[in-house]
């Protein structure tokens, strides 16, 4: 087996999640991950854990949406048993056809998320987890990458010093934390304002996310206001969005558009009432992350770039005394903060073309 498989594995294991002896592990994984879920069964038995696998297929769950009636579309006991029986939840990406589920009515997707909710909330919640990628050929293909060349790039991202990440990540994290306004500027199109006193800046160093590589914390739900310009695109439900543009006032989206796919990011901000707001704001840092790949794990923690999602705000970005954002959908979005683009917190910048406040090279 490839040695880098080996080492991905053992950072998801001992890194990530931190399996003991006795927990109940479910690996999520399609077939195209059989490598990595050797390698995971090899380091739960070496802890003495108790693991068990999930086939997960794309292909199928298109089949199911396609045909069902969307108003039948309930909570699975079954899979909601099972997680809660759970002690440790990891599921592993890997794609033959990134596009299976393309051809599912947007709407379908998103009564489908509203059904399947309390499942990722109470994971997100309630359990260890950890999201991490398997180098497959149709993320390669995405990528625009060969398999060996996509292979090198994540492993790049992924088998790394995570204390270094870390300790370079901390410098934002005392940045924003102590915040009470950020505004992100870049070019003509994008100038978006919002408060984040009394939220809680977390650093991502590669826990749940595997890779890790970013700083986010959630805006107070009420406060985000201007424009902007998502760059670069967004695969939803199979579908590829580009040029998304959104307008905010008083916190809530009051016009969008799309160059491509308009419809999937209409039926996206119709999923729920908090699909209108954004639930974070992240700041990507690994800088391993080099080019855009059409995968949101990797995407959104690129060096020299902002992310903001729709929907949903996780738990432990929001302060005991604000309001969570709630809803089925959290939609990430990036924005390029390479040229021509800064961050300001409270009125001063912090991150100039992509350079940060610590770093040499930054100019005021």
């Amino acid at each position: 087996m490839d040695p880098r498989v080996r080492e991905h594995a053992e950072i998801v294991v001992e890194h990530s999640t931190d399996v003991e002896a006795g927990d109940n592990v479910q690996i999520v994984a399609s077939p195209a991950a059989e490598d990595l879920v050797v390698a995971l069964y090899e380091k739960l038995g070496e802890r003495g854990a108790n693991p068990a696998v999930s086939l997960g297929s794309d292909r199928a769950l298109r089949a199911f949406k396609r045909a069902s009636d969307p108003a039948d579309f309930e909570l699975p006991s079954h899979r909601m048993a099972l997680v809660e029986e759970t002690d440790v939840f990891i599921s592993v990406k890997a794609s033959a056809n990134t596009n299976e589920g393309g051809d599912v009515d947007p709407e379908t997707n998103a009564a489908y998320r509203r059904a399947v909710k309390p499942i990722s909330e109470t994971v997100m919640s309630e359990k260890r987890w950890c999201g991490t990628q398997f180098p497959a050929s149709g993320n390669a293909q995405d990528a625009e990458m060969s398999t060996e060349e996509y292979e090198a790039f994540v492993y790049r991202a992924i088998n790394k010093d995570w204390a270094a990440q870390r300790e370079h990540q901390a410098r934002m994290v005392e940045i924003l934390d102590p915040a009470s306004e950020v505004r992100i500027v870049s070019g003509e199109t994008t100038d978006l304002t919002m408060r984040v006193d009394g939220m809680v800046t977390e650093n991502d160093y590669g826990e749940n996310n595997l890779p890790g590589g970013e700083v986010f914390t959630a805006p107070v739900p009420d406060s985000v206001e201007g424009e902007v310009l998502f760059d670069k695109p967004v695969m939803a439900q199979g579908r590829e969005v580009t040029d998304v543009s959104l307008t905010f006032e008083s916190g809530r989206v009051v016009g969008h558009s799309a160059e491509k796919n308009e419809d999937v990011l209409t039926a996206a901000l119709d999923t729920d009432d908090g699909a209108r707001r954004l639930g974070e704001l992240g700041i990507g840092m690994n800088r391993d992350i080099d080019r855009f790949t059409y995968n949101m794990l990797f995407d959104e923690k690129m060096g020299d770039t902002v992310h903001l999602a729709l929907g949903m705000a996780y738990e432990e970005t929001v302060g005991e005394d604000r309001e969570r954002n709630d809803s089925a959908l959290h939609m990430d979005m990036i924005v390029d903060m390479s040229e021509d683009s800064r961050i300001e917190v409270d009125g001063a910048v912090v991150q100039r073309d992509g350079t940060f406040r610590f770093e040499d090279g930054f100019e005021e």
